[in-house]
């Protein structure tokens, strides 16, 4: 396949599942609380691709993404923010992001996911989003003073905002 036809095919994948800009993901996650989901992906990497043309699409159709801010992130095409993201990390990963009262709350679920999982994680970050929106201050997660560029899978930690800093060169 050409590039040509790989972007085409990716396009209308994204268009299929929904996805907006990350600007336009932060923008609608501030003005509506609702948390944030960012999938960082990459055109050449076959897991990505099946979770963009499969596994997001039917998430989509379960309802999950409309209760959710989404996004999704080219590692190609956005290669400063997918490294803020990511840290450098492995593809596809989604990231999602919610709002507490001691900032943002950061958690990934990294690699190739089934649809079962990703529903798992976005329900889970959910259910968090809501059970601290009904007792202020009495979120489950231990909030760390700066996000850890080795986290496990789905760990938490809290970012200062979704918006995130740049990386250090090195």
């Amino acid at each position: 396949m050409t590039s040509l036809t790989l972007a085409t095919l990716l396009h209308v994948s994204v268009a299929a599942v929904g996805a907006h800009s990350y600007s336009d993901a932060h923008r609608a996650t501030t003005k509506t609380g609702k948390p944030m989901v960012v999938m960082v992906s990459a055109e050449w990497c076959g897991p990505c691709q099946k979770m963009v043309k499969t596994v997001l699409p039917q998430v989509r159709s379960h309802g999950l993404l409309k209760r959710v801010s989404f996004a999704i992130v080219n590692v190609d095409r956005e290669k400063t923010l997918a490294r803020k993201l990511i840290g450098g990390g492995p593809v596809p990963q989604l990231v999602m992001f919610r709002r507490t009262n001691k900032g943002w709350l950061r958690r990934r679920l990294v690699g190739g996911q089934s649809t079962k999982a990703v529903e798992k994680f976005i329900k889970q970050g959910i259910a968090e989003d809501e059970a601290a929106k009904k007792a202020p201050g009495k979120d489950k997660q231990k909030p760390a003073a700066k996000p850890s560029a080795k986290e496990e899978h789905a760990e938490a930690k809290v970012a200062q905002k979704p918006k995130v800093r740049p990386v250090s060169k090195r």
